[in-house]
């Protein structure tokens, strides 16, 4: 009899995972299907999509483990709707601690057989909800209520057990009323203090990845340090803060009329954030020394401080879970459930990310129709085996490609199956990709996706980096041929492919290389701001209806504009 475990998580971010014998089967986060980015904090919808991918019901599940939503005296059960499992159920369901699983997300993707294991985010569980704390561990000094909350743990896996080796807790409360920043999140987590920098930046919380790519435009001025760093422990220094976070944006007109203010503030929090992820990684390596670290929370986000951490040789092996963020969650439950409740061994791991469902043809020509596409001459259609090879030479003549294919990408990248391409030689494609499809600003960079056979030919560390979450420099001879996809300080988010991990896609840059010498792919998420990545065709094709895609390749399905009657 097949094993079912289903891992949900009911946080921002929200997400559910399906586990059949072991192996992901299905994953989906609930923003492709509520079309509200980060959404979360019910699970009714990523529960049904993930049983009726599988063909089953709830009573066929062997266990469900979740990661609760946010819960203490303050804030007693923030869920937002009703859960798919309000009724009584009989299925055993087990509730992790926050950090827990994040921890166990990380160590089942991983590649280790034994590793270290760091969390860092913005806030975890309260500290009465921790189950992974032991006796050894330092208590919160003061509880003037139980909202004392994990900002980053330390774990080391045997490749059977996870042992917590170190816990850091910081109350959770709005930042000093006198302050520009505004948060209700740890008070002292890094997390927390990029997040809040995002607010003041954009006037958005959820702008944390912005803040990464408005960095590289900005300069330090000499500004002191935003962590104290002691005692292996990281704290906000609040009278830094109050002294230049004075200016917050109200919005992207006040962004855009004081651009390098809201450059440099991003660039001194960026540079300090590094500083003090790296002092973690150093203090929690003199604790346990391993050459193996598994990565996950929020913070697990920062590909430059990813970069860091590699190039300073600060960790030897380190792995980040693709889906570090909230999202990540579920995953860990899961696995959770796999190893420790049921006590079944690590013996694979996913070679690939993309667990959505497939949309078969019938799901796209449905879509083609229900869009009013079927003998509109402003469009040509096209169903043809040889869709890589075609859609390759669009791309040559430097047309930008919707590209859906299979199962969407879970986590926050696009990795070739839910992407626009391009090529990175065509002079200002950066800014009509964020003005004309992405409706973007324009100082957001795209992302390199490369063959792995070809990542040393174009990029000076040349590092395997699968999932888009590590930086890398471009060469000096290829920093003006591919501007589209170099940042404003030389390097790019790199993603590297294998035919293992994504066939056709590896044979799409491989087409592409033959036509035009380059094999290297602009690669961006099939979406426009404040969306997230499409999940269905008919998502896709109102996409490409609504802005500047020349042509978006469903399936087998190619579909050009009117001024693309070429096939």
């Amino acid at each position: 009899m097949d094993t079912y475990i289903l891992g949900t998580g009911l946080s921002h971010d929200g997400s559910t995972v399906l586990l059949k014998n072991g192996r992901i089967i299905v994953a989906i986060e609930k923003e492709r299907l509520s079309r509200i980015k980060h959404d979360g904090g019910n699970d009714f919808d990523t529960v049904r999509y993930c049983l009726d991918f599988a063909g089953i019901s709830a009573s066929d599940l062997t266990l469900i483990v979740q990661a609760s939503n946010f819960e203490s005296n303050i804030l007693p059960h923030q869920y937002a709707g009703r859960r798919y499992f309000d009724e009584h159920i009989e299925i055993p369901v087990i509730t992790l601690s926050h950090h827990l699983a994040h921890a166990w997300s990380a160590i089942g993707m991983s590649p280790f057989k034994e590793c270290n294991v760091i969390i860092i985010d913005g806030a975890g569980s309260p500290y009465h909800h921790c189950i992974d704390l032991k006796d050894t561990m330092v208590t919160p000094k003061t509880f003037g209520h139980d909202m004392y909350c994990e900002k980053d743990s330390f774990y080391y896996f045997d490749g059977k057990d996870l042992t917590p080796l170190f816990k850091d807790f910081s109350e959770v409360k709005l930042f000093q009323d006198n302050s520009s920043l505004k948060l209700p999140t740890n008070y002292h987590s890094i997390g927390g203090l990029y997040h809040a920098a995002s607010q003041y930046c954009f006037g958005n919380l959820s702008d944390v990845g912005k803040l990464m790519g408005l960095a590289p435009y900005g300069v330090l001025n000499g500004k002191p340090p935003l962590f104290k760093l002691n005692n292996g422990t990281v704290e906000v220094i609040y009278k830094n803060v109050d002294l230049y976070f004075n200016k917050p944006s109200s919005g992207y007109d006040t962004f855009k009329n004081d651009f390098m203010h809201y450059a440099d503030m991003a660039r001194w929090v960026q540079d300090e954030t590094e500083k003090a992820i790296i002092y973690l990684f150093q203090e929690r390596s003199k604790l346990h020394p391993h050459t193996n670290f598994a990565y996950a929370g929020g913070v697990a986000l920062n590909a430059v401080a990813n970069y860091k951490l590699r190039s300073l040789g600060i960790v030897k092996n380190l792995y980040t879970q693709p889906a570090a963020g909230d999202n990540g969650i579920a995953i860990g439950c899961a696995y959770y459930g796999w190893h420790k409740i049921l006590s079944q061994p690590k013996t694979s791991v996913p070679d690939h990310v993309f667990f959505g469902r497939n949309y078969p043809n019938d799901d796209v020509e449905k879509a083609i129709l229900d869009a009013g596409l079927i003998r509109n001459t402003a469009f040509s259609i096209k169903q043809t085996p040889d869709f890589v090879a075609l859609t390759a030479a669009e791309l040559a003549r430097g047309k930008v490609v919707g590209w859906f294919q299979g199962g969407a990408e879970f986590g926050p990248r696009a990795l070739g199956h839910r992407s626009i391409l391009a090529d990175p030689r065509i002079k200002g494609i950066k800014n009509h990709i964020n003005s004309k499809i992405k409706f973007r600003e324009d100082f957001r960079p795209f992302a390199p996706s490369v063959r792995i056979d070809d990542v040393q030919k174009y990029f000076i560390h040349g590092w395997e980096s699968p999932y888009m979450i590590l930086i890398d420099e471009i060469k000096p001879e290829w920093k003006n041929q591919l501007e589209g996809i170099v940042h404003q300080d030389g390097t790019c988010r790199v993603q590297t492919v294998t035919s293992v991990f994504n066939p056709d896609f590896y044979k799409l840059i491989g087409h592409f290389e033959a036509q035009t010498g380059i094999g290297v792919l602009l690669n961006t998420s099939l979406n426009r701001k404040g969306m997230p990545i499409v999940e269905t065709p008919a998502e896709a094709l109102s996409l490409f209806l609504s802005g500047a895609i020349d042509v978006l390749v469903l399936n087998n399905f190619i579909i050009c504009k009117h001024h693309d009657l070429l096939l």
